[in-house]
């Protein structure tokens, strides 16, 4: 079977890495690929959001499957145009997946549909949100309506700090279109974590638990970024909450998404806020996680393509995954900069030697080729993944790795799997 990855970071590195290991996959292509995803696959230049010129080449080429990474393409109806050619394709359609493209749309079904969220209030009126904030008691979650990299999330402590993110959002259009609407929302606390699942609209399969590292500095300090960083599985999530995510959460929304004539299929991701045993929705993903992505297949056992394959097909009732017992910990490199503005180009060395490292893939992100050096083009750059016997071996071995690896600039969180030590 010939498999197409389409994305270029370190999500879809991890995804063609599992992807070729299965022996239904006789050759991955990746578009457009990094010089990672070149060491497991065929890269091939054209766009992930270039729909059109991906559908020709799939069709040209003979490809059989082909996997989403990133929401960009499924928002622009990636899946809906694969389908009507007749090509097999994982991820939710167009509609469907207004579910991550839209927050208030994500909301609203969340309130009809009594799934657990934080209090809301949305606007496409600044002057309006203003007011809001003005006249309710910080502190506040403010977040962009649309598609922002993961950044278009703002927690604000103070009143102060609300009306700056309104502004920042709003009127100064720091996310764009996406800016057009926000939310804000209450602030809730307790200790964020994922939670992924595959669907193919009636059986829902979860993955193994993760935990995230939002924040850019240690402690959860700094502002948000795409992800520093991750591990799993994430003792955060026990059986019981697992069973009442299930219960509560990821199975009511794939039947509200059936009963508003949006049915899902592919994955379904929820960053949730777990406190006192019980967990809400933060926001949904409808693709897999980055940096999640990367442990959760490395203690993936089972045959990832026939997974996704089924799920396609609508025989997801089928499969069992199986996972390994060890532990893995994701470790994000980041250049210098990073979440704002961030220098390119730098030559990044190290790359072979923590690759030989037993336990150790070293997932690339935000990579190039240039006078024949992999530099850096990204704000995140590496994700440094490890398998261990535990969480403070499986870090180890992730940092001993990390520690072989430089460049000008390079930044990372020394804490990643510190939440899951003494649990």
């Amino acid at each position: 079977m010939k498999v197409l990855v389409i994305g270029a970071g370190g999500r879809e590195h991890a995804l063609a890495w599992k992807l070729r290991q299965s022996p239904l996959v006789e050759a991955v292509y990746i578009a457009p690929g990094n010089p990672g995803t070149a060491l497991v696959g065929r890269n091939v230049p054209i766009p992930a959001e270039d729909i059109e010129g991906l559908k020709e080449f799939a069709k040209r080429e003979g490809v059989d499957f082909t996997v989403v990474g990133p929401e960009l393409p499924l928002t622009l109806g990636i899946v809906d145009l694969f389908e009507a050619a007749g090509l097999k394709i994982f991820g939710p359609s167009k509609a469907a997946s207004e579910l991550e493209g839209s927050k208030v749309f994500s909301k609203d079904l969340m309130i009809r549909h009594g799934i657990p969220t934080a209090h809301h209030k949305k606007f496409d009126n600044a002057d309006f949100a203003r007011a809001y904030v003005e006249t309710h008691a910080p502190p506040f979650v403010v977040k962009a309506d649309g598609l922002a990299a993961g950044k278009g999330v703002v927690i604000c402590m103070t009143r102060d700090e609300a009306l700056k993110a309104i502004d920042l959002i709003m009127k100064d259009k720091a996310f764009g279109a996406a800016g057009r609407r926000i939310i804000i929302e209450e602030f809730l606390e307790g200790e964020e974590a994922s939670f992924l699942a595959v669907t193919d609209g009636r059986t829902v399969v979860p993955l193994a638990p993760a935990q995230d590292h939002k924040a850019v500095f240690d402690k959860d300090l700094g502002p948000n970024t795409g992800g520093m960083g991750a591990y799993s599985p994430a003792p955060v999530i026990t059986l019981a909450i697992e069973a009442e995510v299930m219960n509560t959460v990821m199975v009511p929304t794939v039947k509200a998404m059936e009963v508003e004539g949006r049915p899902y299929k592919g994955v379904l991701y929820a960053g949730l806020m777990i406190k006192d045993g019980h967990a809400k929705v933060l926001e949904f993903n409808c693709r897999l996680g980055d940096p999640e992505t990367q442990p959760i297949l490395a203690r993936l056992e089972s045959d990832l393509a026939d997974a996704l394959l089924k799920a396609v097909e609508g025989r997801l009732s089928e499969v069992r995954l199986k996972w390994s017992k060890k532990t893995a910990v994701c470790v994000v490199m980041t250049a210098k900069g990073y979440p704002g503005e961030y220098l390119k180009g730098s030559e990044i060395k190290g790359l072979d030697e923590a690759a030989r490292l037993r336990d150790v893939v070293v997932f690339h992100a935000g990579t190039t080729i240039k006078d024949g050096k992999v530099v850096t083009s990204g704000g995140r750059v590496l994700g440094v993944t490890a398998l261990g016997d535990g969480v403070k071996d499986a870090r180890d071995k992730a940092y001993e790795a990390v520690n072989k690896i430089a460049w000008e600039g390079a930044h990372y969180r020394k804490d990643i799997g510190n939440k899951a030590f003494g649990r």
